[in-house]
């Protein structure tokens, strides 16, 4: 499939490496970060770069101004109105793999991920934040499942993530309500993982992310690849794989450094 195609309009994504932890912050905070076709081609291309940077450990994303993403961008929704019915159903169903393929490429980013959510995280939004390994949410923050409110079904990967998260019975609440979920409701369903003052949310966001990817990276990317599928595959099959994976971590620079250093820590 190929990749979003990317349009000229710059800047609705913002990027920035230190200490090994990548910082993507959406960047159309005039309305609330909301998710338009030149920032979704965007945001894949620079997840991309991220993963390809030997320099990145780890990658949190944000959103600047007031929000961490409102979701998909209604204006845009209002202009298929307008479009022929059997030309619409192509562009909704290319859009459709555009999106699939951008949440899929985060979700399957092979270091953590951490999503720090400020202020308002709906519909796409709110599935963007839950494709991530960890939530940290802001003390403001809050979760909508907002998409049927606009007589839609989540299409961001909700459908999925959620109910591993929260579990079915809930899931389905939180979806056919679209109600509006605050931090604190969020860290007990466990819908987020931390709260944090909403002052301090990049900073504790890019701690955790540091602590997340302190042990050899090797390792976490394997453990990470085979974690993220032990929901749709036997026992065997999970058992196979890290078999693979160990394999494959015997053979590391990390693995060995680690073992000697142990060692050596053990002589003194």
């Amino acid at each position: 499939m190929a990749k979003p195609t990317k349009s000229a309009a710059p800047n609705t994504v913002d990027y920035s490496v230190r200490d090994g932890i990548a910082v993507v912050a959406l960047n159309r905070p005039d309305v609330r970060n909301a998710v338009n076709e030149t920032l979704r081609a965007e945001l894949y291309d620079i997840i991309e770069q991220a993963g390809h940077d030997e320099k990145v450990r780890a990658l949190v994303l944000t959103g600047n101004g007031p929000g961490f993403c409102a979701g998909g961008d209604i204006s845009a929704m209002s202009e298929r109105f307008e479009t022929p019915i059997g030309e619409g159903a192509m562009k909704g169903w290319k859009i459709q793999h555009e999106i699939h393929q951008l949440i899929g490429r985060l979700h399957d980013f092979d270091k953590p991920t951490v999503a720090a959510v400020n202020g308002a995280a709906a519909g796409l939004g709110c599935d963007l934040a839950l494709c991530c390994d960890f939530i940290v949410a802001a003390d403001n923050a809050f979760f909508i499942m907002s998409y049927v409110l606009r007589g839609l079904i989540p299409d961001g990967g909700g459908l999925y993530f959620l109910p591993r998260r929260v579990g079915l019975p809930r899931a389905k609440e939180l979806i056919f309500s679209g109600r509006r979920v605050d931090a604190a409701e969020a860290l007990e369903i466990g819908m987020a993982d931390h709260v944090v003052p909403a002052d301090n949310l990049l900073d504790e966001a890019k701690a955790f992310a540091a602590r997340m990817s302190a042990s050899p990276l090797s390792a976490i990317s394997l453990s990470k690849a085979i974690l993220n599928k032990t929901f749709e595959v036997p026992a065997s099959e999970t058992f196979a794989l890290g078999a693979q994976a160990q394999a494959i971590c015997y053979t590391t620079d990390e693995h060995r450094n680690a073992v000697r250093e142990f060692l050596e820590s053990r002589k003194r």
